[in-house]
């Protein structure tokens, strides 16, 4: 039985809910969205809600075989009992709370044990130069990851270069301000490089869309001269999924007993976890990869964005559904970078001879090592992105570019475009040469040939009969070199469609006959005599 089918039961015993939508998890990630968003507990099964107006979905999973993973609601409409927090902590599912603009609001995640000398640790990180070291390593990585794609993928050599030069000061910086200067340097030569990225629209939303939508433009929003409140798709896409990975930092932090909101980069904010947001700077070159690699070789639909009446781009729930299950991808990326800092504070405590290093509970590294498998996991790729046509816009499978009604239309327009392509071509001045010169030399043949030349027994009837029949063996190519034609002309005499002038009728013959011909011009001489 198939695992996710046996987590979802039918949504017509749910809350007197009918004829609903089923909400099954994809890679172990629920999204609510919507109004009225619920969430609570009946029976030991966790009841999910969510939706607009009439069109609502619903799911209950049992304790065994949901697959959950992630709970992700977005909006502040609904209601999530204690009883629902519990049963994904008894789970080890995390939940993650969303504002409709992608700021992270809450996270929770399975509680484990941790050790109290490691948050004194952090808390004195600057003091014991740990915070230097880790600002640095975070740092470098993401400027790394930043310079591979401006070469790799946006093919800016100089930028590359530019950041990779960065690189290297950041490894010897003295200081964390130094490192926010040298970050602040790269970030902006890292993003001019995408201003130009063309965003791509079905041909059918074309004209609903606004003109600067069309490309990436700047990182920073007109409305806040930051990158908060973007104001065309694929920066409201980066802030969806940086609130993700957002989360996921956190998530990984708490799970290792560090605090989330102690930052060492970021200056402590009630407003965010500076540690978190810390954490997440190595990763964010992979979330940028990732959009770059969707909106260059996909579309955008219309219908997956909304403007405000301030110009603010958001993300409908279609979107926004899809993109949430990248959750988990960036909690994998996100766990190796967690447990480096856990060990990188833990070194500078006093510990008793012997002490080993923290629980590695978000990679089970140490677990792995001593079954004598890899010290690192595989990397998780995420979601691929969703394929759409073209023309219309629906949802293809994967290979595709048009779907099979607006395909028909699409060969059939290019066929017309290749027709006057070929027309062109063959009208140009190079063709009209190459022309000339076969018709001159076609009319130079053909006055030079004397019909009294020609054997008596080589008539049409001989051709059509004996000689033309035989061609079928003979390859065009053959044939197109041995009388100087083109090989359509060719392809029609082997054929029998075009009948050929009589001075190419010895030539054909000779093809035709081989080694037998004087045989054959024998027998045939004899037959018509």
């Amino acid at each position: 039985m198939d695992i996710m089918a046996s987590a979802v039961q039918p949504s017509a015993d749910i809350s007197g809910v009918h004829h609903a939508e089923n909400i099954v998890p994809a890679r172990g990630v629920v999204t609510l969205f919507g109004y009225g968003i619920s969430a609570n507990v009946e029976r030991g099964h966790l009841i999910l809600q969510d939706g607009i107006g009439g069109n609502r979905r619903v799911a209950r999973f049992a304790r065994v075989r949901h697959g959950l993973r992630r709970l992700v609601v977005i909006g502040s409409d609904g209601m999530v009992s204690l009883a629902a927090l519990r049963w994904l902590a008894d789970q080890d599912a995390a939940f993650v709370l969303l504002n409709r603009d992608g700021k992270v609001l809450t996270t929770t995640g399975p509680v484990r044990p941790s050790d109290s000398r490691l948050r004194r640790a952090q808390a004195l990180a600057h003091h014991s130069g740990a915070a230097l070291r880790i600002v640095r390593e975070l740092i470098g990585k993401k400027l790394v990851g930043q310079a591979q794609l401006a070469r790799n993928k946006l093919h800016d050599l100089r930028t590359g270069e530019l950041i990779t030069q960065m690189v290297a000061e950041v490894g010897v910086a003295q200081t964390i301000q130094s490192v926010r200067q040298l970050e602040s340097q790269a970030a902006k030569a890292y993003w001019f490089a995408w201003r130009n990225l063309p965003v791509s629209f079905p041909q059918r939303d074309v004209n609903r869309v606004p003109d600067h939508w069309r490309i990436f433009g700047t990182r920073k929003s007109p409305l806040t001269e930051s990158p908060r409140l973007a104001v065309n798709p694929p920066n409201a896409m980066l802030n969806y999924l940086y609130a993700l990975l957002e989360s996921e930092s956190c998530l990984a932090l708490a799970a290792l007993g560090l605090d989330p909101g102690m930052g060492v980069l970021h200056v402590d904010s009630p407003s965010r976890s500076s540690f978190a947001c810390d954490v997440m700077e190595s990763v964010r070159p992979q979330v940028d990869v990732y959009v770059f690699d969707w909106i260059s070789r996909e579309l955008l639909r219309r219908e997956w964005f909304f403007e405000k009446h301030d110009g603010n781009c958001r993300l409908m729930a279609p979107l926004a559904v899809r993109l949430a299950e990248t959750a988990p991808t960036w909690g994998h990326a996100v766990a190796p970078i967690a447990e480096w800092i856990s060990r990188t504070l833990w070194s500078t405590l006093r510990k008793p001879s012997g002490q080993i290093y923290p629980a590695t509970r978000l990679t089970q590294r140490r677990r792995r090592q001593a079954k004598g498998g890899p010290a690192a996991a595989l990397a998780d790729s995420g979601p691929q992105a969703t394929r759409i046509c073209r023309t219309c816009g629906e949802t293809l499978k994967t290979g595709k570019r048009y779907c099979v009604t607006c395909s028909v239309s699409v060969s059939r327009a290019n066929l017309v475009e290749a027709a006057k392509l070929g027309r062109v071509a063959t009208h140009s001045p190079k063709a009209e040469a190459m022309r000339a010169e076969t018709q001159r030399r076609h009319a130079a043949a053909l006055k030079s040939w004397h019909a009294a030349d020609q054997p008596d027994w080589l008539t049409e009837v001989t051709y059509r009969e004996r000689i033309q029949p035989l061609l079928a063996g003979i390859t065009v190519p053959t044939i197109s070199t041995a009388l100087g034609i083109s090989e359509p002309y060719a392809t029609d005499i082997r054929a029998g469609r075009r009948l050929p002038h009589p001075r190419h009728w010895k030539a054909l013959a000779q093809l035709a006959l081989g080694k037998k011909s004087h045989a054959h011009v024998t027998t045939w001489r004899s037959s018509e005599d």
